[in-house]
């Protein structure tokens, strides 16, 4: 045995119970998204009794009990192959708990210790129940609750006349939210989030009524198309400059969208801090700022995700914001990230920086 490179000798998965504050409602494409739902989670012992634990997606990969842990993830890249993709976030955290030092170190600290959450959780809150459906002040006291939760920045779902509402009647409420929200959160950062509910001529158009909300990016507004993107660009540039445009969430063929990135017409990209996972962020990232392109690694779903994306934000730097998700997960103690003012300060402690939880 050897206390620097220990061998696993037993994983363990769990499901542990997740909640928002609230019911989350629907989105451009899906259904509600519901109280929260369950984080599946492996915990990784080991020989020397050092113990590492993290979510994981997707079906399992390769078995690794009776590995050491060299074997499975190299400290300066990541997980050794794709058949350890699946605990991707396991193993760092493992790897930062032999190593006595926090994920972000392992991933080079090349950003900052605080990092700035904004607000992903409001939905389209406001056509449910359908009953009686509660309309746009719902979408204004999300914001509020949420505010009360320390977010200064609030990400808008928009896209409702792609399956839920008529489409000239759901563009208008788009922009109904859109502007109700600047008006009362005159200096906080405004994101809109499309999941691909719009075609390029629509989107346009709901670009030009909202062109004084000074909206911080615009994500998803329609399927990836180079053309499409690159008019986007051309138009943005024409009634809102500043805005930047957000692409790679949903099913992204990176190779695809990185010329794109790299001609300007993708200012963000998004993939998922779970389901691309560490490994690949810390190859891509380098490619994205020979390109001057920024990253935002997508954390909805669930709380941890947000805390993990912070590890990579300040590690890799690159990122500017990252997507908060409201909610607690059980069993877990997240007491050693300080969430206030918007803001997340990142915790020193090895690996994420969370005990192993109640199970």
């Amino acid at each position: 045995m050897s206390a620097s490179d220990p061998t696993i000798t037993s994983i363990d998965l769990h499901d542990l119970p997740t909640r928002y504050p609230r019911t989350v409602g629907r989105n451009a494409r899906l259904g509600s998204h519901g109280s929260g739902g369950e984080s599946r989670v492996a915990v990784l012992r080991t020989d020397s009794g050092a113990v590492g634990w993290g979510m994981v997606e997707g079906p399992a990969g390769a078995d690794v009990v009776g590995r050491s842990l060299s074997e499975l993830i190299d400290p300066a890249t990541g997980v050794r192959d794709e058949t350890l993709a699946w605990l991707d976030v396991p193993l760092h955290d493992l790897l930062g708990v032999v190593q006595d030092v926090p994920v972000h170190a392992l991933l080079g600290d090349r950003g900052l210790p605080v990092v700035e959450l904004y607000d992903g959780a409001i939905y389209f809150d406001d056509l449910d129940p359908e009953d009686a459906p509660r309309g746009v002040a719902v979408a204004l006291q999300n914001c509020r609750d949420d505010a009360a939760l320390g977010y200064r920045g609030f990400k808008l779902k928009i896209g409702r006349g792609n399956r839920w509402m008529p489409r000239a009647e759901g563009d208008a409420r788009d922009i109904e939210v859109t502007r109700a929200v600047r008006e009362a959160y005159p200096d906080a950062r405004v994101l809109v989030d499309a999941n691909d509910g719009y075609d390029l001529e629509g989107f346009c158009r709901y670009l030009d009524a909202v062109a004084d909300c000074d909206l911080y990016w615009v994500e998803e507004p329609f399927l990836d198309d180079a053309d499409d993107l690159a008019a986007l660009r051309r138009h943005l540039d024409q009634v809102s400059p500043t805005t930047r445009i957000a692409e790679g969430e949903t099913s992204p063929d990176v190779a695809a969208l990185l010329p794109v990135a790299g001609a300007g017409h993708i200012n963000v990209m998004l993939m998922d801090v779970m389901s691309f996972g560490l490994t690949r962020w810390r190859a891509l990232m380098p490619q994205l700022v020979d390109l001057g392109v920024r990253a935002s690694p997508h954390a909805w779903g669930r709380p941890l995700k947000t805390l993990y994306a912070a590890q990579l934000a300040t590690g890799l730097g690159g990122v500017d914001v990252v997507e908060g998700v409201p909610g607690t997960t059980d069993g877990v103690d997240t007491s050693a990230y300080v969430f206030a003012d918007g803001r997340l300060t990142v915790p020193d402690r090895p690996g994420f920086g969370l005990p192993l939880p109640t199970l």
